[in-house]
C-alpha cells in the first residue's frame, strides 16, 4: 500500500475540540508547502469533510478562514469549488528575526527532531519504498537542481523529505515530516541562500536515493542524519551571527 503525501494532508484529524483550527493548519501547511499546488482545486466539501473526518459546518468555517488569509478562492457557477492560492514568499527580514529570536537549545531540540523523524523514514524507505516512490525522489531532486529562486529549492527540498516519509509507508512520519517543514523549512534556507552550495544538498539527497534503492537502509538513516546534523550547525552559526549584529547595533 502506497502512502502518498496527500494521505497524509487529508487523513482524519485528531478528535477533540478546536478541530476548525486544526482543519485549517493542516490545509495551510500543505499549502505552504506546494503539497497541494497554486490553482489546484480541492476536494468536493462532501469529499473533503469525509477525509477529514469533520463535519461540513466545521470545514465551511475552516475554508472561510483560510479565504480571509488568501490561501484559497471560492468560484461559482459552472467548473467552480475551492481552489488554491500559493502565498507569496515570506520577506527575508522576518525570517532572520525568527531565526534571530530562537534560542539555540530551542534549535539544537529541533534538530534532534528532524534527524529522528526523517532519519527513521529514511530506513523504513529503503524497506519498503516502490519503484515509483523512488521515481518521485529522483523528480523531486530533479526539480531542485532546476530551481532558479530560494522559494523553490525550500519547497523542492521540503518536498523530498516529505517523500521521503511517504515512501516509509508511515502517514504519521509523513505528518511529523510536514509539521517539522511548515515550522523550520523557511529558516532552513536562510542560511542556504547565503553560504551554502544548493548542489551539496542535491548530491546528499541523490546519495539518499542511492541508499533506498539498494535497500542499505542503514546507510540511508546515516547519510539522512548527517545531512541535517550539518545544516542544524549551519542554522545555529547563522543564529548566532545575526544575534551577535543585532547586539553590535544596539550596543
Amino acid at each position: 500500500m502506497h502512502q502518498l503525501p496527500g494521505a497524509a494532508v487529508f487523513a482524519p484529524v485528531d478528535d477533540g475540540s478546536g478541530r476548525v483550527e486544526v482543519v485549517v493548519r493542516r490545509l495551510a501547511e500543505a499549502i505552504a508547502l506546494g503539497l497541494v499546488a497554486d490553482g489546484d482545486q480541492l476536494p468536493a466539501e462532501l469529499e473533503l469533510a469525509a477525509s477529514l473526518n469533520v463535519s461540513t459546518v466545521t470545514l465551511r468555517a475552516a475554508l472561510a478562514a483560510l479565504r480571509e488569509r488568501g490561501l484559497v478562492e471560492t468560484r461559482r457557477g459552472r467548473g467552480g469549488g475551492t481552489f488554491v492560492r500559493g502565498p507569496a514568499d515570506p520577506s527575508t527580514a522576518r525570517l532572520r528575526t525568527r531565526l534571530r529570536e530562537l534560542s539555540t537549545s530551542e534549535l539544537r531540540e529541533i534538530g534532534d527532531y528532524r534527524a529522528a523523524i526523517a532519519g527513521t523514514a529514511a530506513r523504513l524507505a529503503a524497506l519498503r519504498a516502490s519503484a515509483d516512490q523512488v521515481a518521485r525522489l529522483h523528480h523531486v531532486v530533479d526539480r531542485l537542481e532546476a530551481a532558479g529562486t530560494v522559494g523553490e529549492r525550500r519547497r523542492a527540498d521540503g518536498r523530498f523529505h516529505i517523500e521521503v516519509a511517504a515512501a516509509a509507508q508511515s502517514v504519521r512520519l509523513t505528518r511529523a515530516e510536514i509539521d517539522i517543514q511548515s515550522e523550520v523549512g523557511e529558516l532552513l534556507w536562510l542560511p542556504y541562500g547565503e553560504a551554502v552550495d544548493p548542489g551539496e544538498v542535491v548530491r546528499s539527497h541523490r546519495q539518499v536515493i542511492e541508499a533506498i534503492t539498494a535497500r542499505q537502509a542503514d546507510r540511508a538513516r546515516t547519510l539522512t542524519e548527517e545531512h541535517l546534523d550539518r545544516g542544524t550547525e549551519r542554522l545555529m552559526e547563522f543564529h548566532w551571527r545575526l544575534v551577535t549584529q543585532g547586539r553590535r547595533e544596539w550596543g
